[in-house]
């Protein structure tokens, strides 16, 4: 009896950790793919140029989805396979221009034009209302 009662105990542990193994593996797997899919989505396909890798169907995205899975579950930290693509291709490769350098010109440049629209749209309508005005002005003073 004692027998059958450690084997019965020793077959629930084992159908306890069968079933409680697979989400952890699972959850484990969710948040490569969440990961993954972050990192990817901060690269330019080189294919596609205009969408991320995490995006692009292109069999080259696919193969860099893959190599940055894989150098995530050797434990690289994001900045370290981020920086290996930009080795290899250069800053292209990154959707969003660094802030920093020539890329300060990149971030800047829209408000930039904003404000330079905004002024010249001020001084063509005071030259426009300007001469209207001493117009009428000078009538009244010679009716006058």
């Amino acid at each position: 009896m004692a027998g059958t009662a450690r084997l019965a105990g020793l077959f629930a542990v084992i159908v306890l950790v069968a079933a409680a193994s697979p989400a952890p593996a699972l959850a484990r797997s969710s948040g490569l793919d969440e990961q993954v899919r972050a990192i990817a989505s901060r690269l330019r396909c080189p294919v596609c140029q205009n969408e991320s890798v995490a995006d692009s169907p292109s069999e080259l995205a696919a193969q860099m989805r893959a190599l940055i899975r894989t150098k995530l579950e050797e434990g690289e930290s994001t900045e370290t396979i981020v920086a290996y693509f930009i080795s290899r291709y250069g800053e292209w490769i990154l959707l969003d221009p660094p802030r920093q350098g020539l890329g300060w010109v990149l971030w800047s440049a829209p408000a930039v034009i904003l404000v330079v629209g905004l002024a010249a749209a001020v001084r063509f309508i005071r030259r426009r209302v300007r001469p209207a005005s001493t117009e009428a002005g000078a009538r009244e003073d010679w009716d006058g």
